[in-house]
């Protein structure tokens, strides 16, 4: 259709955005120094110009042979080594316009010229001239080159710091203070973390006012140590202790002290230090300290490369504080193994928090605090997604919230409902689905025989959590996952409990060769992570009666970086029991495996068939399908020497009063409500990781140790005690108070904080 004449035409986006790049790429260009790389040599061309005479022309060496034999010249000058002549005219030439001509002559003909100049009759003679080089243009010539040298190297040392600090700030440092004008990140917004916030809030407090801690004595400590697994909270923590202080806040990565020139680093930290002491009190947040405060002797350059010198400045600004100065420092690190013994020392760090995973109240707190302005369902309960996510952080728990409410955008939706909630945690688990892989039939049966052996030898053991999904659509890098979460979080695995798990590992390679007589790679990764927590019990839990209750291997930092080793501390004969051990484990599940299965044939089949034809099954339909798995017997007790029996006298009961297995996470306090997570035993600790993905298939799939369920047995509760008169509470001195300490972490009801 034929544009109206008149109409107005609108640019397009990519015509303004074009012309906005190519606006800022010349304001860079003329903002630089090559602005002045361009203009000197065009400033030192003009001048020559202007210098040189801009009204005298030159003529041939012939046409001036003749002016001065025609007796048209009324003055000459003879340059000498320039060979060159230059005329005065009578009067004005023709050609040229001009009365001042020179020309110039070899010097084969200079007798010729010195001849005419005698014959010729000049009015006003004539004169030799011997140039003498100019001073002037002597410095010039000696100074300009030096002038754009330095000013290239000047251009090259500020690019590599950045641009715009310039050469005089090279050593100044590069701490971004914290203004008023930023969004202040308070304790209110901090959840999962009461222990933190609460020795957080004792330097708060310190900072505003300070004579209530030194009227009883008290020291405030000088650097306090967060650290913890990624995604914890300690940078969201620090933020928030710069909201809540009031006082200057001077933030700073480890890695900005570093650089590749020698004392710069130094440099930095005794500025930042001593623009820290000037603004007293004030708090100096150092993010990934490891960057910097690695155990000296380690790196390439022995003890004087440039993190070393770096390191040495920033031990001796940290013990040089005036006692009473107001400067706290705050650091935070995922890696406090590998700091220095001497940064980690009383009056360096005097405290160290640690920040971990949240527990199941912490979790229901932080997806409280991130659905805050995100439209979830009526039915959506937020409790319930915290049990779904055992051993999630923080930044877990969020990615879990946003991701939901992506989906939510991506389907037009209005609200989040629980099926947005749902694929959120599979995605952060494992991984966004991947529909466009289609597998054949037979990959597709294989891969529901193999997480149905994995789900049903789960259901099979005694001591497992139960299964709540499986899966055999592709996500992520897995064909298919079954994910099993624990009834309740913990802290420790038993040996039975990791039992279970060696032989939930090997559930899909034993349907694999009970059915099909072939298994596949598929269960690459299950053997690998059975065989990394058999030989875990052996050599670093003591679980082996044979090898006994040894740590065997010592883990020794390496030479370059910062690398971790296995050193091996033990003879061939002791490597080869362990490798005994290790495979007696193995077998020993591997037996139970198949012994489940073969039990349980017909509930396998039935298992692989409604995958086949449902593709997921939820915790609903898993529990309908094994509603008649049999068990396996209980193993039998284990004893570590048979010289030691086991003993009869069972253990006592926990007394009424400090029972918290039946507190809810709505009434309970999350002091005293059960935390912690399952362990992870694929982990240098005891511990599982129950955000993993258990019994996912595939080369590259993460078999998640499965997790134990509370022991069936249930002690019967203790009678009540008989009510007894309570002594008589002495008087109180002056000065003392009934009131605990709050850095015990005892809190009265009127003193808990509903805010946080």
């Amino acid at each position: 259709m034929p544009k109206r004449p008149g109409t107005p035409v609108s640019k397009g986006p990519d015509l303004a955005e074009n012309s906005t790049k190519s606006t800022s790429k010349s304001r860079k260009l003329f903002r630089g120094p090559m602005l002045y790389l361009i203009l000197a040599p065009l400033i030192v061309l003009l001048g020559w110009s202007l210098l040189s005479g801009g009204n005298t022309r030159e003529v041939p060496t012939e046409q001036g042979m003749e002016l001065i034999t025609s007796g048209k010249a009324q003055a000459v000058e003879i340059i000498d080594g320039d060979q060159r002549v230059n005329l005065t005219l009578t009067e004005a030439d023709k050609e040229t316009g001009t009365d001042q001509v020179f020309f110039y002559y070899v010097s084969q003909r200079g007798e010729d010229v010195v001849h005419a100049v005698n014959e010729a009759e000049l009015e006003d003679g004539f004169t030799d001239k011997v140039p003498q080089p100019n001073p002037l243009w002597s410095l010039l010539g000696f100074l300009l080159p030096l002038l754009l040298i330095g000013l290239l190297l000047w251009w090259m040392l500020s690019s590599m710091q950045g641009g715009g600090r310039g050469v005089m700030q090279f050593g100044k440092n590069k701490a971004k203070l914290v203004s008023k004008d930023m969004p202040q990140v308070t304790f209110a917004d901090v959840a999962g973390a009461d222990e933190a916030v609460e020795e957080l809030h004792e330097i708060k407090d310190f900072l505003q006012d300070a004579s209530r801690f030194q009227a009883v004595g008290a020291r405030i400590p000088k650097g306090v140590l967060l650290y913890g697994p990624p995604g914890t909270g300690k940078t969201l923590l620090a933020r928030a202790v710069a909201g809540e202080a009031g006082v200057p806040f001077y933030s700073i990565s480890g890695s900005d002290f570093v650089e590749m020139f020698v004392g710069v680093g130094a440099s930095r930290v005794r500025d930042l230090f001593k623009e820290a002491k000037a603004n007293a009190p004030a708090i100096i947040f150092v993010d990934e300290i490891d960057a910097v405060g690695q155990r000296r002797g380690q790196g390439m350059g022995g003890g004087h490369d440039e993190r070393e010198q770096t390191l040495n400045q920033l031990l001796v600004e940290m013990d040089g504080f005036d006692p009473k100065t107001n400067v706290i420092m705050i650091a935070a690190t995922n890696r406090p193994d590998m700091l220095d013994p001497a940064l980690l020392r009383p009056g360096r760090f005097d405290r160290q928090i640690g920040v971990d995973a949240p527990d199941m109240p912490g979790r229901l707190k932080i997806l409280q605090v991130h659905a805050k302005g995100k439209p979830l369902s009526k039915n959506v309960d937020l409790d319930v997604v915290a049990r779904k996510t055992p051993g999630f952080s923080g930044a877990d728990l969020a990615n879990v919230l946003n991701e939901a409410a992506l989906l939510t955008a991506r389907s037009n939706a209005q609200l989040i409902d629980n099926r947005a909630l749902d694929e959120a945690i599979d995605r952060v688990i494992a991984g966004p689905q991947r529909r466009t892989r289609v597998m054949k039939d037979q990959e597709k049966l294989i891969t529901a025989y193999h997480e149905g052996g994995h789900a049903l030898v789960a259901a099979g053991l005694n001591h497992t959590d139960p299964v709540t999904k499986i899966t055999i659509l592709p996500r992520g890098r897995a064909l298919g996952y079954t994910m099993v979460i624990p009834l309740e979080d913990k802290y420790s695995v038993t040996r039975n409990e990791l039992q279970d798990q060696l032989a939930y590992a090997l559930g899909g390679r034993v349907a694999e060769e009970l059915v099909f007589h072939d298994p596949t790679t598929g269960a690459g990764n299950d053997i690998e992570k059975a065989t990394g927590t058999a030989r875990k019990m052996v050599t670093e839990y003591g679980m082996s009666a044979t090898v006994g209750p040894v740590k065997l291997g010592q883990a020794q930092p390496g030479a370059f970086l910062g690398e971790f080793g296995q050193s091996r501390d033990y003879s061939e004969g002791i490597a080869e029991t362990i490798d005994v051990e290790v495979r007696a484990l193995l077998e020993q599940a591997h037996n139970e495996a198949y012994e489940v299965l073969v039990k349980n044939r017909d509930i396998l089949d039935a298992l692989a068939r409604e995958l086949l034809e449902k593709e997921t099954l939820d915790h609903i339909q898993i529990a309908e399908i094994f509603r008649d798995v049999q068990k396996l017997p209980r193993r039998s007790t284990w004893l570590s020497h048979d010289d030691r029996p086991v003993s009869d006298r069972p253990p006592i009961e926990v007394p009424a009063d400090v029972r918290t297995d039946n507190v809810s996470v709505a009434d309970g306090d999350p002091q005293t409500a059960s935390a912690g997570n399952v362990s992870d035993v694929s982990s240098d600790s005891a511990a599982a990781d129950p955000a993993g993905v258990p019994g996912s298939r595939g080369a590259d799939a993460a078999d998640g140790p499965a997790a134990t369920e509370p022991t069936p047995e249930q002690h019967g509760a203790p009678a009540e005690p008989s009510a007894q008169v309570p002594p008589e509470t002495p008087p109180l001195a002056p000065g003392e108070t009934s009131r605990p300490p709050r850095n015990l972490g005892v809190r009265d009801a009127d003193d808990r904080d509903d805010s946080r």
